[in-house]
């Protein structure tokens, strides 16, 4: 079972989730604070973490920056409120899901399985490495280069545009891709996958204001180009 480390600053949702996740098998670390989580992080080597957005001192947005400098740790946020902005600010900084407060632990577990889950389906029987201008996608190893240069991309980074380019020219609507790629069920948050667009065309396109492998279609979604 994945390796979950929790920082949550409320005592009473730390203990239930731990708990909860124990129960199921998981091994849990906690902490109380962004700075002994970002401690116990190169101590315990999680596969995954789930991260407070409102923590005391450096908050969940910070910690999660601080995180993706030289890491794609899968991240689910933990916020009080579905509607904050800073919800947005923090899949800005690199989250890959967030969940809202209070949550029940099959919840939490299935979040954590559908991140951590290994890409399949889409593009099956297509070539193992595609070549798309100047990226060449990597199936099955699950890598991307740009130009011959690896590129870190978080897994909801890399589930978005392996599903995308496994359909080239096919636009996909948003409340597709959240129920394809984040297995979110009907009326998901339509601002996973626009903060998750933005992040991708950072690393993917030459100039994000001008992206040519992911197009938008107003009122409609996205498609893969190039071009």
């Amino acid at each position: 079972m994945p390796r979950v480390l929790l920082i949550e600053d409320d005592p009473s949702v730390r203990e239930g989730v731990e708990l909860g996740l124990r129960r199921r098998g998981h091994e849990v670390r906690t902490a109380a604070t962004g700075e002994a989580g970002l401690d116990a992080l190169h101590a315990f080597r999680p596969d995954l973490l789930l991260l407070d957005l409102m923590l005391p001192g450096m908050n969940g947005v910070q910690v999660c920056r601080r995180v993706r400098e030289n890491s794609q740790l899968p991240i689910i946020m933990l916020t009080a409120r579905g509607d904050d902005f800073d919800v947005v600010v923090g899949l800005e900084a690199g989250a890959d899901d967030y969940i809202v407060k209070p949550a029940r632990t099959e919840v939490i577990e299935a979040r954590i399985r559908a991140v951590l889950r290994r890409i399949e389906g889409p593009g099956a029987g297509k070539p193992a490495v595609e070549f798309h201008g100047e990226l060449a996608i990597d199936r099955a190893g699950l890598t991307v280069t740009k130009a011959g240069r690896p590129l870190a991309l978080a897994p909801s980074e890399l589930k978005l545009l392996l599903h995308l380019s496994a359909a080239p020219e096919q636009v996909f609507s948003r409340q597709q891709l959240l129920e394809h790629v984040w297995e979110h069920s009907y009326h998901g948050d339509a601002r996973l996958v626009d903060a998750c667009v933005r992040r991708l065309r950072t690393k993917i396109e030459d100039s994000s204001g001008t992206p040519r492998y992911i197009q938008t279609l107003r009122g409609f979604g996205y498609r893969f180009g190039p071009l």
